[in-house]
């Protein structure tokens, strides 16, 4: 008997015994599946704290992937519960996204390939891409395991304390500050603002990194993220892209 965790338009997770399954809507490209399971095992392989990798198989006539079940309940929801502990929940979130691209995994996907694909399939006038490539193109290149898709929602906390990172469909090597404003822009996204500047706060301090460096990637990434084609975010998107510094 699977128990609904998670559902959504085009994918729903299950819960089934100590498993996680995952069954994704007929929308999806068998490879994109395909390759989402095989970055979860990539990333596995670097010895983070993620569930398992376990099968990929058919659940009725959908693909799914099925991973270890992570008993406990998300960062997100205890940083909602109990804002007075927000600067301790951040401080373990940005903790550990740097434990993260402390790893390396050279056979993930280069990150400025896919957004350089992601800037070519936004729509937007080629001008406007023409800058974001030369941009992305100058920035420094980095080898570091990026999740993509970094947010509270994606760190599940187990009952003795421990964080485990889920979701990893979108994971990258590259460029740390790249992840760093993807993050930010989801919080702002969601209309954290507050979270977004302390969290971009303590990203900065404890990388040793100027905002000025990640906010450099904002246009970048807010144009790969148009390729969602969500109406509710575009002109939240275009703004950030508006923005961008000429030189």
């Amino acid at each position: 008997m699977m128990e609904p965790l998670l559902e959504g338009l085009e994918k729903t997770s299950y819960r089934e015994g100590d498993t996680r399954v995952k069954v994704f809507g007929h929308g999806y490209l068998k490879s994109d599946i395909l390759n989402e399971a095989l970055n979860q095992a990539r990333v596995e392989e670097t010895g983070l704290r993620i569930p398992k990798l376990l099968e990929v198989r058919k659940a009725d006539g959908k693909w799914a992937i099925v991973t270890e079940f992570v008993e406990g309940e998300t960062l997100q929801s205890m940083m909602e519960q109990h804002p007075d502990k927000m600067h301790n929940y951040m401080e373990q979130f940005v903790l550990l996204q740097k434990e993260i691209q402390s790893k390396r995994s050279p056979l993930l996907t280069k990150l400025k390939d896919k957004m350089n694909r992601k800037i070519s399939q936004s729509g937007l006038d080629a001008t406007t891409r023409y800058d974001l490539h030369t941009r992305l193109n100058a920035m420094h290149d980095h080898i570091k395991v990026c999740h993509g898709d970094f947010h509270p929602s994606n760190v599940i906390v187990d009952k003795d304390g421990r964080l485990h990172v889920i979701d990893w469909s979108h994971a990258t090597q590259g460029n740390g500050s790249a992840d760093a404003a993807r993050t930010f822009l989801l919080f702002k996204l969601e209309g954290k603002d507050d979270w977004a500047e302390l969290y971009l706060k303590m990203f900065c301090d404890m990388n040793d990194v100027a905002r000025q460096y990640v906010s450099q990637w904002m246009p970048i990434v807010a144009a790969s993220q148009l390729v969602k084609h969500k109406p509710e975010e575009k002109d939240f998107l275009m703004r950030w892209i508006d923005v961008f510094d000429y030189e």
